[in-house]
Parts: C-alpha cells; structure tokens; sequence
C-alpha cells in the first residue's frame, strides 16, 4: 500500500500558525518544541519549514535563545516582515498545490474561469449561464433532464423554459430545481446560497432541513451550511441577485468565511486564515469587487482581523 500524500494546503497552513506563534514569544520553549515536533513528523513538513527557515538565511535551524531573537531585530527581521518573507518563500509550495487540484478538477470541468475572469456560456438547451471567476460547471444533459453540476464557485442561470426535461444545478448535496427562471448559485467555504431572480426554484438537500425541498419565489434566497446543517433565509430587493456580475457583493448578515472564500475569487493565490479569527460572525454591507483586496478588508475589519497581502502566491488573514 502506497502512504497518501501530504496535504500541502494544510502544512502550509500549519506553518504559518507556528511561525506566527513563534514571533508572538520568540524566546518561548514551547513554541520552539512544537515546531522541532512538526518538523520531525515528515519530509514535507520539513521541506515547507526550510523554505521559511531559507527565506531568512536560517539554514533550517530555529531561533532559540535570546541572541537570535536579538540578531534578528538588529537585521530588521519584525515579527511582520518575518511572516511576510516566509511566506514569499512558501509561494511555490502553495501554487503547487492549487495546480494539483487544478489537474484534478480540468478532467471533471466542461466549462472553467479563472481567477477574476468572468464568463457567458450558452448551455445546449439555449440556458444561459454567467459563471464566475475561479468557477466550474459539469453538464450531463439526457432524454429526461438537464443537469449542471456547479465543481465549485458560483454562476447565474438564465433557463429556457422545457416542461419536460426539469433544470437542476448540483453544488455538494444541494439540488436546485427550475423551470423557465433565473438564479443564482454559489458554494463559498461550505455555504451552498440560492438567490432567485424571478421564476420559481426548489432547493433539497437528503437527510437535512431541505429534506422536503425550499421553495423559493423571485428577491427570496437561502443559505444553507452543511457543517452545522443550519439555514437561513431572507429576500433581497430587485436588481441585488447575483450582483457580482458587475462587481459588486451584497451581504446581507452573511459568515465572514463565505465572504472571503467569495471575495477571494478576484484576488490571485491563496488566502490563509491565521490565529482565532472568527469565521463564523456575520456582517452585513456592499463590497465593491473593484478592488478585491479592500474589499476583504472591509469584511474582516469588524472581526478585529487584519489583511496582508504577502506576495502574488499568498493573503494572509489574521487576529492581530
């Protein structure tokens, strides 16, 4: 039997959790045991610490004593510019990642965008459908149904009426239904939302609240987590469905994690959550996709947290 392997996206992660730690309290033992720890559970763990060690001409080793700590803020190296520079050495280890999912989603993916790009595709049955960056669609189409599988991001279905063969858009467990609509669908950090912009769609999920389906009119949405199996449900006024197709979010007491899986969809590389930050409050408010990065800013400020843009490969978001 061949070992799996590593999850790069989660070492990383973990890395980055204990160079932070390691610069709240350089001189702590604990926090320099736990990274010798983690160093010595793989070849990947220590192949990610090196890049962060070699980004700072550490040569692998960690800063142990006072002195180090000393020397390192005599060279300048702040508990800011250390994070950064470690994670500019990590860049290439998180795009590789990103690629190794990329290769396994192109095989499933009749239609894919890329970062920031959006997209209009004419379905076979003469649908419509706007797809959104970092977004990608599968169809099965056959005598009895249309089918489009939403892989991941978010798109906006314009339906051609056809009374025989019903539309459905699949997203992880979540079936939405139409005849002869137009909604919205997108799946952000484990949050399936359904807007409708007119028409009626049906929403289900097996062996949860949508067990008997949601119905859902035109300005309704719904929001469904299938970590907690919670739902939530409002309206919104005319014209605010799927809004990002001009750029623009409407948040109406959405995650705070949705929100920068959603945001982050404009913005290159990938986005860290760091510390404590929590994921799970709720802000409200319109976020201009113009200018992505000031838009993530503005979600995670009332969370205290704070947003650095490392480098092209890497946002950092933290607690502090």
């Amino acid at each position: 039997m061949t070992e799996a392997a590593p999850d790069l996206d989660r070492l990383l992660d973990e890395a980055i959790d204990l160079v932070i730690r390691l610069q709240n309290d350089p001189g702590n033992p604990v926090a320099v045991e736990m990274i010798r720890a983690w160093r010595a559970r793989g070849p990947a763990h220590e192949q990610i610490w090196a890049r962060i060690a070699s980004a700072h001409g550490m040569a692998g080793k960690v800063l142990t004593d006072r002195r180090k700590a000393e020397q390192r803020a005599a060279l300048g190296l702040s508990r800011r510019n250390l994070v950064i520079g470690g994670a500019i050495g990590l860049g290439a280890v998180g795009a590789g990642s990103l690629m190794m999912s990329d290769a396994l989603l192109q095989p499933r993916a009749d239609h894919r965008t890329a970062k920031g790009e959006i997209r209009q595709v004419a379905l076979p049955d003469g649908s419509m459908a706007t797809l959104g960056p970092d977004s990608a669609l599968a169809l099965a189409y056959g005598p009895g149904e249309r089918r489009v599988t939403l892989l991941q991001g978010m798109a906006f279905f314009e339906v051609a009426p056809d009374a025989a063969r019903p539309f459905r858009v699949q997203t992880g467990y979540l079936a939405a239904t139409a005849l002869g609509t137009a909604f919205d669908v997108s799946s952000d950090a484990g949050i399936v939302t359904v807007s409708v912009d007119h028409g009626l769609v049906e929403a289900r999920v097996p062996d949860s609240a949508l067990v008997s389906g949601e119905r859902l009119g035109a300005g309704d949405w719904m929001a469904f987590d299938a970590a907690s199996q919670s739902l939530d449900r409002g309206r919104r006024e005319a014209g605010q469905v799927a809004m990002w197709r001009d750029r623009l979010i409407v948040a109406e007491q959405e995650p705070v994690s949705a929100l920068i899986a959603r945001i982050g969809r404009w913005l290159p590389g990938r986005i860290v959550v760091a510390g404590s930050l929590s994921g799970s409050q709720k802000v409200s408010g319109l976020f201009d996709l113009r200018d992505p990065a000031r838009a993530l800013d503005a979600v995670v400020h009332p969370t205290g947290g704070h947003v650095r843009r490392i480098s092209s490969f890497l946002t950092v978001i933290s607690a502090f």
